[in-house]
């Protein structure tokens, strides 16, 4: 048979199969793409959620984006964005390596390592919110003095906390993203360089890493767009206090829209927040460079 007839073959199946997405399509329209229409009109009118909707032009947009608020919100969003990811990324990576070996021992802390995915986000966030008060938590059950901190209600620590509870909320998660790609890298790439004579350190950075590259640019692009979502652990850990200290955007959507009732501005801040994820998930998917979605292994 010639290449021509196997092509038009592919095509022909391909073609007869391609009704087989339009549930998908149909899913995404109903749940995202209708949703998200609805949001950009709401961000043209007022509407206090009950009574009745009236336009309001460019009014909302104008108010939105004059506002102090806002923009503190947006800057403590991109710094728990950078700040969790430059803590997360080297953190998973190590662990992703350490548990991809075939050491019994290693299976048993992989297991440890993934506990935190089977809770929720407000469960922990309700725990760290007992661990850490200053009469009840730790330091008082542990005698240590020194953890008797007002935690939740400095605007120096609170931030730096908030970080640290993401990073152990998810680091797991990321974890196993990359124990799945180094367990797909072949073990001969190693073998090779310890003929060459290269140590642990050296086949790390020159085989590991640059093997996981497309691992690391999936990681950070769920790790960066998924920083734009942490309203449950924040709203329920600090409520955005102490006064604006963690008021994110996705928090700040939340409050202006169901506390002040004002849901022409609040749908304002999500459709900025739908820019800003699309831009940086595009962003990150271009440094990936055209073969972004290949193998891993090409090349090679």
């Amino acid at each position: 048979m010639s290449a021509g007839a196997l092509t038009a073959g592919g095509r022909a199946r391909g073609g007869s199969l391609g009704w087989m997405v339009l549930p998908a399509l149909l899913f995404f329209a109903v749940f995202a793409v209708l949703p998200l229409l609805g949001v950009v009109a709401l961000s043209f009118a007022n509407w206090d959620g009950i009574g009745a909707i009236s336009l309001a032009g460019m009014d909302n947009w104008l108010a939105v984006l004059s506002d102090p608020v806002m923009y503190n919100a947006v800057w403590l969003t991109f710094v728990i964005m950078v700040v969790s990811w430059l803590v997360q990324t080297p953190i998973s990576l190590l662990l992703g390596t350490f548990t991809a070996g075939s050491q019994k021992y290693r299976a048993v802390l992989a297991v440890l390592y993934f506990l935190p995915l089977l809770l929720s986000s407000a469960a922990i966030a309700i725990a760290y919110k007992a661990l850490l008060d200053p009469n009840f938590g730790l330091a008082e059950g542990l005698g240590l003095p020194f953890l008797a901190q007002d935690w939740l209600g400095q605007p120096q620590l609170v931030l730096f906390l908030v970080i640290f509870v993401i990073a152990w909320q998810f680091v797991p998660f990321h974890t196993l993203i990359y124990q799945g790609g180094v367990r797909q890298i072949p073990k001969s790439l190693y073998e090779a360089a310890e003929i060459d004579g290269a140590g642990r350190m050296k086949q790390f950075f020159y085989i590991t890493v640059p093997q996981l590259k497309y691992t690391i640019i999936t990681s950070s692009t769920l790790m960066v767009v998924g920083s734009l979502t942490y309203f449950d652990l924040i709203f329920v850990l600090t409520a955005g206090g102490p006064g604006n200290s963690t008021r994110i955007l996705a928090l700040d959507m939340y409050l202006t829209g169901f506390r002040a009732n004002l849901m022409g501005p609040a749908s304002v801040i999500a459709v900025i927040l739908v820019v800003v994820g699309l831009g940086l998930a595009l962003l990150l998917q271009r440094l990936g460079g055209k073969n972004a979605g290949g193998s891993q292994l090409e090349g090679l």
